[in-house]
């Protein structure tokens, strides 16, 4: 009976340690972090069943002028963050950047529930979402790289991220419960309510920074200076960046060709809009759960057993076998099976891994060229392989040549991973060195 009346917090607290190593003082920034993706990702998961029964609503032949005004967009935003993030400390920046996604979601709840110009209200939304994505995951990102040094980040960021694959559960499953009785404008102002517990969470963990490094955590709230074009700049001059702007590319160019093939094969099953919408309502819940299930028994020691190079190549590895198979079977229930795998290993082992190569450069790069390449870069990669996707359609070639021509490049994402993995060792034991030597010298 002793047993069954043991606190189930201290039960919790006990299995979350084991499961990640967790040391004294990390355990209230971990628990805000993880809540912080989780509401963050609820947030954007509402809206992406939305987001993608809009592309169909705007036009599928359309949808690589979408992609291109993503990447449009993002060309308009990256230099306002530079501007922001050169005259304002930390502590406003941060609020301030969700903040204006908040107000972006109520006015298009505005929008939609005035039901005028569906299709450039379609068009606008996708957009506007594909950019909130990127964007506010970035910001994210880069903060935790800016509170955690790179070997809390080996422990910890598997679990972090598995807040927001909780809150990537939470989202579909709100969308295809509600959707039907509450309508897609409504879900909305659920998903502004979660961006703003984002934004409380934000400040308990700057507090708790200060509070456990005050020097590290006054550095960190110095505005990061430099013009508003920095990003770009610190990224031509580093090869290292280069070479995670290759991996994104790749990345992002891989995924494009798979949500195309999505985007034609459910248009041409379904032909009512909020079945499709709770269709990828459902493929988002199937992702998210499959991700819960691997970060749960797997991230969090992968790095530890295979080093954080294999890791970051496994997911490109299989991947490319996916697509091997989608090339023999270019089938809705193939296709379906290799994004969901594809996903799930993206976010559960590709992603975490994926952060961790920011953990050993400066504030600066982690923020400016950061946000530089998970944005511009990211959409740039959208916008140039939806257009090849046209044209290699344009040109005939069936869904199955599509897949064979991704496996090569599915191979060369392994291999830069791998690569990009190996230097971010290096770079690793040279940032430890010097402050090995202050602490002797102490």
């Amino acid at each position: 009976m002793h047993f069954f009346n043991r606190p189930a917090k201290l039960t919790l607290q006990l299995l979350v340690q084991r499961s990640i190593n967790l040391k004294p003082g990390e355990g209230r920034a971990v628990c805000w972090s993880f809540l912080y993706f989780f509401s963050l990702l609820s947030s954007y998961y509402i809206l992406r069943p939305i987001r993608d029964e809009m592309g169909i609503a705007a036009g599928v032949e359309r949808l690589q002028w979408l992609f291109t005004g993503t990447f449009v967009a993002m060309l308009l935003v990256v230099p306002l963050f530079g501007w922001i993030t050169s005259r304002y400390r930390r502590s406003r920046f941060l609020p301030i950047i969700y903040g204006f996604f908040i107000v972006n979601i109520v006015l298009f709840y505005f929008l939609f529930e005035a039901d005028t110009g569906r299709a450039w209200v379609a068009g606008l939304f996708f957009i506007w979402l594909s950019v909130f994505n990127l964007f506010v995951v970035s910001v994210y990102w880069s903060f935790m790289a800016d509170l955690f040094r790179n070997e809390q980040a080996k422990r910890l960021f598997g679990f972090i991220a598995t807040g927001g694959t909780a809150g990537a559960i939470a989202g579909p499953a709100l969308t295809a419960i509600l959707v039907q009785q509450l309508g897609s404008s409504r879900l909305l102002l659920i998903s502004a309510l979660l961006l703003g517990l984002s934004v409380l969470c934000i400040h308990r963990l700057l507090a708790w920074q200060e509070a456990a490094t005050p020097a590290a955590g006054a550095a960190a709230e110095a505005p990061l200076g430099g013009g508003v074009l920095n990003g770009l700049f610190l990224v031509l001059r580093s090869p290292y960046l280069l070479g995670i702007c290759a991996l994104i590319l790749l990345y992002a160019s891989l995924s494009t060709f798979l949500y195309m093939q999505q985007a034609q094969i459910v248009r041409d099953a379904f032909d009512d809009p909020a079945t499709r919408t709770a269709v990828f309502a459902g493929i988002d819940f199937a992702v998210n759960l499959l991700t819960l299930l691997i970060q749960a028994f797997f991230t969090g020691r992968l790095v530890q057993w295979i080093g954080l190079a294999k890791t970051l190549a496994l997911i490109p590895l299989l991947l490319s076998f996916g697509f091997l198979v989608l090339g023999l079977q270019p089938l809705l229930p193939v296709l379906i099976v290799v994004q969901v795998v594809r996903r799930a290993g993206n976010y559960a082992i590709m992603r975490p891994a994926r952060e961790m190569l920011y953990v050993v450069v400066s504030r600066e790069q982690k923020y400016k060229a950061k946000n530089f390449i998970d944005t511009v870069v990211y959409r740039g990669g959208d916008a140039l392989s939806s257009w090849v996707y046209s044209g290699m359609r344009g040109f005939g070639l069936t869904l199955s040549a599509v897949a064979w021509i991704a496996v090569p490049l599915a191979l060369l994402w392994a291999w830069i991973a791998l690569r990009l993995g190996q230097q971010q060792s290096v770079l690793s034991r040279h940032r430890s060195q010097p402050m090995e030597r202050s602490e002797h010298e102490r």
